[in-house]
């Protein structure tokens, strides 16, 4: 099975994290279902993920203490795989998974996907639970030498067979319940194994693992790594064995984040392929961390919001909507269904770094050299005029030709000339101006 037939664009979705942290529940995840199938699904958006910790059953009771409770109250059936929490998602009672969540995900003609870590639980281990399809039990599979540092829930698997059927196992009923896209965690990058040469990260071969058993199971699955930043150097393996990777940690509402992007995305604009992509991570706008215990709205302004959506669709990041949907306000609503912008995101269309520095970036955007789009970003604290050549966007266009392109404002939806055969605006601070040429 080839991946790249089912991630020609970048992915487009709603995840259940930075809004419900750990706890979310199936009521919830139906309502976001909703509005997306009714609001944004025309626009482009249709998958519905559900993040970490669905198989918890005491998730967020101890939240003042503990994000994730160590060896606390969690659903796994005999041969070590998490299942859902039937507290929290009442459907899945009976061994049904989430299965009947799936289809009704899927009857709105929307795609399901869920969080899982890396690895298998300690629990099984500890029970010594059987592994699925071989004679071998999950405390011969677990390797506790490879943890999470920051989760308490999983010990690294083996690279053995035994290992592998564990992997083929949990995919397999992953692919019997639905599911579409799979978040996996602690396996793009992690801080505690990254400068300790004699203990290797087993993420590296956990990720083909998981790749061999998402073959295997015959279902298109979209393979997404987490957490970033994701390392350069293995660019080809990411491209090989996934569908997107984290380039950065956990993103969230805050301009510093916002304008550490763009290195981030200049170092990885090259290995941005059909099937493949740099995952600049979810877009937290509208209400947020309820959760966390203390909701509150994006603390972006709206014209570092513009310039966020403006860089991850440029730049063709997956889009991932971290708020509780239905709560959206029609400013925000608007930001995340402008046509001519989500364009930018084809299968065929390229983002490149014409220029940056300090204060300023310049991006394009094209469909193999046609169609093009400019975007000027201010990443100053002040007003500036910002301006490129049209010759810069379109050097096979004449002379004359460039002198009478007509600029296309993908904001403010109006018609300007190029005058001189330049690309100028007055740009807000923290903002951005981006145009099609026409």
């Amino acid at each position: 099975m080839d991946k790249n037939q089912f991630a020609q664009t970048p992915p487009m979705g709603w995840n259940s994290y930075d809004y419900y942290d750990t706890a979310v529940t199936e009521e919830q995840v139906r309502t976001n279902a909703e509005y997306m199938a009714k609001h944004l699904k025309d626009y482009g958006w249709e998958y519905i993920v559900i993040d970490i910790a669905w198989y918890s059953n005491d998730a967020g009771t101890r939240r003042q203490e503990y994000q994730y409770i160590p060896f606390g109250d969690d659903e796994m059936d005999e041969y070590g795989r998490l299942m859902p929490s039937p507290g929290r998602f009442p459907s899945s009672a009976g061994g049904q998974g989430f299965k009947p969540l799936a289809d009704y995900i899927h009857s709105l003609g929307l795609k399901f996907g869920i969080h899982i870590m890396r690895g298998i639980p300690r629990q099984a281990a500890h029970d010594h639970c059987k592994v699925l399809g071989s004679t071998a039990t999950a405390d011969m599979v677990a390797d506790p030498s490879s943890i999470c540092g920051w989760n308490p829930d999983m010990y690294g698997v083996r690279h053995t067979e035994a290992g592998q059927a564990y992997y083929d196992s949990i995919i397999s009923l992953y692919a019997e319940w639905g599911v579409d896209f799979i978040k996996c965690d602690d396996i793009c990058d992690s801080w505690l194994y990254r400068n300790i040469p004699q203990m290797p990260f087993s993420g590296w071969e956990e990720t083909r693992m998981l790749h061999r058993a998402i073959e295997r199971s015959g279902r298109e699955i979209v393979l997404s790594l987490s957490p970033g930043p994701a390392h350069i150097d293995r660019a080809w393996e990411y491209c090989r064995y996934a569908n997107m990777w984290r380039i950065t940690d956990d993103f969230w509402d805050e301009w510093r984040l916002v304008k550490d992007m763009f290195a981030r995305c200049e170092l990885w604009q090259d290995h941005v392929r059909p099937g493949c992509f740099p995952d600049c991570d979810m877009l937290p706008v509208g209400k947020l961390g309820k959760g966390f215990g203390q909701e509150w709205d994006c603390r972006l302004s709206r014209e570092e919001q513009k310039t966020m959506m403006t860089l991850w669709c440029m730049f063709r990041s997956p889009l991932m909507i971290g708020t509780d949907l239905p709560t959206l306000d029609n400013w925000t609503k608007e930001l995340l269904t402008n046509e001519a912008l989500l364009r930018l995101l084809g299968k065929n269309r390229k983002g490149t770094q014409l220029m940056r520095d300090e204060k300023q970036a310049v991006w394009k955007n094209e469909d193999g050299g046609c169609d093009p789009a400019v975007a000027l970003f201010n990443l100053s604290d002040e007003a500036r005029e910002i301006s490129v050549s049209v010759a810069e966007i379109s050097p096979a266009v004449s002379s004359m030709a460039q002198e009478e392109r007509i600029l296309y404002d993908i904001w403010e939806k109006t018609e300007t000339k190029a005058a001189g055969g330049m690309i100028t605006a007055v740009v807000p601070a923290h903002g951005v101006a981006a145009y099609y040429l026409r």
